[in-house]
């Protein structure tokens, strides 16, 4: 290749980079339990406000003790690179090591754990609002993974309301959101093209709805009562086992076995689409680290390979089945495929997971990963979902996308 032709080959890829949407970058296998939380609530998603605190824990299962190193970029509102230089955004520096560490203690499964606590001392304040991201480095500097989070300003108010479906073809299997936000003085010019809304459904982000334009103003407020536009597959309630003491079977763990580390076979499921909603209490995908006779979690609870297993139906027999939660962060990848096993005449798949309390589902996805959870667990407007909402406002002129407001609900208190 030329140096004129590798010109403008790089002149090419160049607006391409800068537009592109930047999706989250999955650990390596021997990194575990990414856990990526705020002051306010265990979550995979933080959504902080200023003066707030962001936790990143995980674990690195080569018991080498490495070096790891973070970095922080800001982001417009549909996740494509921001303009801001770093000294725009950030006071103080990142591209630093991540000192907070320590080995586990009376565990088979020898690992480090690591924790990152944002704002630092190096990493002094995050000046604007808006969309981040966290990149996480090992010490030849090559990327491992990444997580997204946002900062918002309490500057409008955003009221939440989850209904059911006005679509009669989907009303037993939809939820929908409306939205109410009241300006409180704040002037927001022209919003229906300087204000975006974004729906998350149970911190999920790979399903929110996005680019969500004012329906109507009611005086100061921008009124969203759409049907389809905000509207949500209602999903199923969350199976779940529990695991606190892996020398007992517990809630969900059928029998035990110990070989190199201990293994939980988990009870056989059934896919739930044909059968009746019926509700039980659960954390909306969430997972929480526990072991019952640790007095430090992070570094005393054990890993455990826990194996799941699902009924095979004729819809699902010759599909792409995995096991679905956000202690990957909602991924589908190899690590969480099932295999069909004849003779069992049942999906099979085992994890390896760290002791505690975890939710999960199954579900179907395609060549292009996208995944449809109806076909194994149904959809209901009955089930109890979580929902966030970040009001993002451009002013005119403005370089970045703020982020405004930011309001919760949930269907349980879901009306028609």
């Amino acid at each position: 290749m030329t140096l004129k032709t590798r010109s403008h080959f790089i002149v090419f890829l160049l607006p391409i980079f800068l537009f592109a949407q930047v999706e989250e970058v999955n650990p390596p296998e021997y990194i575990k339990t990414v856990n990526f939380g705020s002051d306010n609530e265990e979550t995979q998603l933080p959504i902080i406000s200023y003066g707030d605190y962001v936790y990143l824990e995980f674990d690195a299962l080569n018991g080498n003790e490495d070096d790891f190193y973070y970095k922080i970029k800001h982001f417009n509102f549909d996740w494509t690179p921001s303009v801001l230089v770093q000294s725009e955004y950030m006071e103080g520096f990142d591209n630093q090591r991540i000192r907070n560490y320590e080995n586990s203690f009376n565990t088979l499964q020898i690992f480090s754990h690591y924790k990152l606590t944002i704002p630092n001392n190096e990493t002094r304040r995050l000046k604007v609002s808006g969309n981040y991201m966290l990149f996480i480095y090992d010490s030849n500097g090559e990327l491992l993974f990444t997580r997204k989070f946002m900062i918002y300003e309490d500057r409008v108010g955003v009221g939440v309301a989850v209904k059911r479906s006005r679509d009669i073809k989907v009303i037993e299997e939809k939820q929908r959101v409306e939205l109410v936000v009241a300006s409180n003085g704040m002037q927001l010019n022209n919003p229906y093209q300087t204000v975006n809304a974004v729906i998350i459904q149970n911190n999920n982000l790979n399903t929110a709805i996005k680019n969500i334009k004012p329906q109507y103003t009611l005086g100061s407020d921008l009124v969203y009562k759409y049907d389809s536009e905000t509207s949500f597959g209602g999903g199923n309630e969350y199976f779940y086992f529990e695991n606190k003491d892996v020398r007992r079977a517990s809630n969900g763990v059928q029998h035990i076995e110990l070989n190199d580390l201990y293994e939980n076979f988990l009870f056989t499921n059934v896919s739930r689409a044909n059968q009746p909603y019926t509700y039980y209490p659960d954390i909306n995908g969430n997972y929480v680290v526990n072991n019952l006779d640790a007095t430090n979690n992070s570094t005393e609870a054990d890993y455990v390979w826990i194996h799941f297993s699902l009924m095979a139906t004729d819809a699902i027999i010759d599909k792409n089945v995995h096991v679905y939660g956000s202690f990957n962060n909602y991924a589908i990848d190899d690590s969480t495929l099932m295999t069909y096993n004849a003779e069992r005449k049942a999906f099979t798949a085992a994890i390896l997971l760290k002791q505690g309390f975890y939710n999960y589902k199954y579900v179907l996805s395609d060549s292009n990963n996208k995944v449809n959870e109806g076909l194994i667990s149904g959809n209901f407007w009955q089930t109890e979902n979580s929902y966030k909402v970040l009001i993002y406002y451009r002013e005119l002129g403005a370089r970045y996308d703020r982020i405004i407001g930011f309001g919760e609900g949930n269907s349980i208190n879901i009306t028609n």
